[in-house]
């Protein structure tokens, strides 16, 4: 996948693919990897790729986006009927089918359509459900390594009957897994194997649940098209902090976090296509609400005055015709009304966020310097007599999350207020978002956007060399953890050759894990079980049995580790929902 490409509604992609020849189709990866190799050049809309010295490829996109396979032209003699076209589609980032807008409001149609929509699944879309299933459980069969463009259009293709059927839900869970696949296969450093087993599981999990679901759950299965504005009246709003925005799908921009007098949080967002660039420079352009001048990094120390404001549920404000917007004065993290958001217990905070709440916590740390894992360098400090290991939140280095994270370590022992993002596991873990400044508690430094110096930390202050970490005591779920991972990459034949270790299964059940022994007996039995016709020839794989007993084991594994976390921070055990 290459972000230099304009994205690629998935409807055009499987339309692509499906009008190539058998033949075509066993070159379309190969193809792909010759087009990903060749210069690309951005003219206004048009974006071109040299194939060869008397070829181009172009993918125009007003808007920038690709919404019409005619927007891809070749200039080869096969052309359209060309493996260019189909390459090209397959090697750009997916877009949505119908681009969100900045704001949308509820129209009389929207909530006519809600009123009558049915209480159980329509055959259509039980029919959407099913093929998103069965795509999504043929890249599994497969897993990455064999997940071609051919395996990665019909899921687009899928996709697009899931949103076509009224199941926007579903068809954004199969676009997140085929743009997994595609980071994965391109050894994209943002790739996570915990990502996109958990965007298998959500795809899975949500078609499989559909036509089973009635009543409002099947509500919240089928999703939205757009996010619903609703009018909120007037707002006094003060800045928090603002992050960058750096998506493996080829987006990029900032997100300004901030709060009202009642500790309600708000965001204000300006995400587009893009790469680091626009991710560091997103900071300096202007909020897109009202009038008002206000950056992004000015709005994250100032305040916001807004009139007529709407707000999606998930907190974010709309930037309508009607909205008005005056900058007004901020208010310091240690002074009201920020302070409140501090003085609420983690314990509480990660219950909420392990809920489906907001997963933002506010915490007042004591540092105690640096840690040293598998993943790399942590600080690690002390949360009211609980240990809690803070990570950088993104790993490119074209953002100072790493480079300020080596310096906090150095601040000595300095007790600071912190905003951070909780990372579910065995041990209280947070991804460090913005923190107050080491020497100056009434200033406070975005982490993905400021960078800090040697000058900012205490006089005196010594990097101290990072030890290994004291090894966290845990259930052994990594038994099938590991398990459930592995198919990722490798499909079933991993597991069918590996097989369980002999004790594995004996192993969980011994420790109080019985359920997670039969899971794991469970799954590799599906992933060996093939039969045989009469003649002794391999029957075709059931590939619905294995995964189902995937989903059964991937949904177990994340409840589990929730539970498991919750317990580490003294919270409240999560409930979740099971497929």
């Amino acid at each position: 996948m290459s972000p230099d490409l304009p994205p690629v509604v998935p409807s055009v992609t499987a339309e692509l693919v499906a009008a190539l020849s058998p033949r075509l189709r066993k070159r379309l990866d190969a193809g792909v990897t010759k087009l990903l190799a060749r210069p690309v050049v951005r003219d206004g809309d048009t974006v071109r790729i040299a194939v060869d010295d008397d070829t181009d490829v172009e993918l125009r996109a007003p808007g920038g986006t690709v919404t019409d396979a005619d927007a891809i032209h070749c200039g080869c003699l096969l052309a359209p009927g060309c493996l260019h076209r189909a390459a090209a589609a397959s090697a750009a980032p997916v877009a949505e089918d119908t681009p969100a807008p900045a704001e949308a409001t509820e129209s009389r149609e929207d909530t006519k359509t809600a009123a009558v929509e049915p209480d159980a699944a329509t055959p259509g879309q039980r029919a959407a459900a099913r093929a998103v299933f069965d795509a999504a459980a043929a890249v599994l069969e497969a897993g990455t390594d064999g997940a071609g463009a051919v395996l990665q259009a019909e899921l687009l293709q899928a996709a697009h009957t899931a949103r076509l059927a009224g199941l926007p839900r579903a068809s954004a869970a199969a676009v997140s897994v085929v743009t997994g696949v595609r980071a994965a296969r391109s050894a994209d450093p943002a790739h996570r194997l915990t990502d996109l087993a958990g965007a298998l599981s959500g795809a899975l999990g949500v078609a499989h649940r559909i036509p089973h679901t009635t009543g409002p759950g099947l509500t919240g299965l089928r999703g939205t098209v757009r996010q619903p504005y609703r009018p909120d009246g007037s707002l006094r709003l003060y800045g928090l902090f603002s992050e960058p925005v750096l998506t493996t799908t080829g987006y990029a921009g900032a997100v300004t976090w901030t709060a009202d007098a009642d500790g309600r949080l708000y965001t204000v967002s300006d995400v587009a296509p893009g790469g680091p660039a626009r991710a560091t420079g997103a900071a300096d352009r202007a909020v897109r609400v009202g009038d008002t001048a206000l950056t992004h990094r000015e709005l994250s120390r100032a305040g916001l005055a807004v009139s007529g404001a709407t707000v999606s549920p998930t907190g974010r404000l709309g930037a309508g015709a009607g909205v008005r917007a005056v900058r007004a004065s901020g208010a310091a993290w240690r002074a009201e009304p920020l302070d409140r958001l501090w003085t609420v217990p983690a314990a509480e905070q990660v219950a909420r966020a392990l809920g489906g709440g907001q997963d933002l916590l506010f915490l007042e740390v004591t540092l105690a310097g640096p840690v040293r894992e598998a993943t790399g360098d942590c600080v690690l400090a002390d949360c009211a007599g609980l240990p809690l290991r803070l990570v950088t939140a993104h790993d490119d280095p074209a953002l100072p999350y790493r480079d300020n994270l080596r310096l906090l370590a150095a601040a000595g022992d300095r007790r600071l207020r912190i905003v951070a993002r909780l990372a579910p596991g065995p041990a209280p873990r947070a991804l460090l978002l913005a923190a107050e400044h080491p020497t100056d508690l009434d200033a406070r430094v975005d982490l993905g956007l400021d960078r800090l110096q040697h000058a900012d930390l205490p006089k005196g202050a010594v990097a101290p060399r990072s030890r290994p970490a004291q090894a966290v005591e845990e259930a052994p779920l990594h038994l099938l953890r590991r398990r459930v991972h592995q198919a990722v990459p490798g499909g079933r034949r991993v597991l069918a050759v590996a097989g369980s270790g002999p004790g594995d299964a004996a192993r969980l059940r011994r420790l109080g894990l019985a359920t997670a022994g039969d899971l794991l007996d469970d799954l590799h039995a599906a992933a060996a079980d093939r039969s045989r016709d009469p003649f002794g020839r391999l029957l075709p794989a059931d590939t619905d049995r294995f995964a189902r007993a995937w989903l059964a084991a991937a949904v177990y594994t994340d409840a589990v580790e929730r539970a498991l976390c919750a317990a580490a921070w003294g919270a409240a055990a999560p409930t979740v929902p099971v497929p």
